[in-house]
């Protein structure tokens, strides 16, 4: 056999064996993910709670909703944003998009504002400033007889 066959041969076999490590990477990542993703986090449904009555809905501006709900043997406080925006009634989550602090809606500067690393959002939710690359998460909203429902995953 000549040195060029060799050498042919040698890099076929070397492509391959890349190929196929990455190849038996990427399978073992995708079975990981699928084996230890939280059978929790897969089994939550959609449930929609009470947060303020129809007549509270703010004409112009944020309303900042308190609310709490069970979770297993858990009682879970948390908050969402009401706002009226040009576009309807619109829910967020108050959970910054960068690092999962909460933020706050300020009044004077009329945005919502993370204390943590300086995230600013506007009044729809859109990234201003800061380190945040996504916008807030919306939540879904319904009224239903009266009162204003928020949906949450438990």
């Amino acid at each position: 056999m000549d040195n060029q066959n060799l050498s042919g041969t040698r890099r076929y076999f070397i492509r391959n064996a890349i190929k196929s490590f990455f190849a038996f990477i990427g399978l073992g990542s995708l079975l990981s993910f699928f084996f230890l993703y939280p059978s929790e986090v897969k089994k939550r449904e959609l449930k929609f709670f009470h947060v303020l009555d129809e007549d509270e809905i703010p004409q112009r501006g944020v309303k900042r909703t308190d609310f709490s709900y069970e979770q297993g043997n858990r009682v879970i406080n948390t908050k969402t944003f009401i706002v009226m925006t040009a576009k309807g009634l619109i829910a967020f989550s108050p959970v910054c998009t960068h690092l999962g602090c909460l933020v706050n809606w300020d009044r004077n500067k009329n945005e919502f504002l993370c204390p943590c690393h300086g995230g600013r959002y506007d009044k729809e939710g859109n990234v201003i400033a800061g380190p945040p690359l996504a916008p807030l998460a919306k939540l879904p909203i319904q009224i239903k007889d009266g009162k204003v429902l928020v949906g949450i995953k438990v």
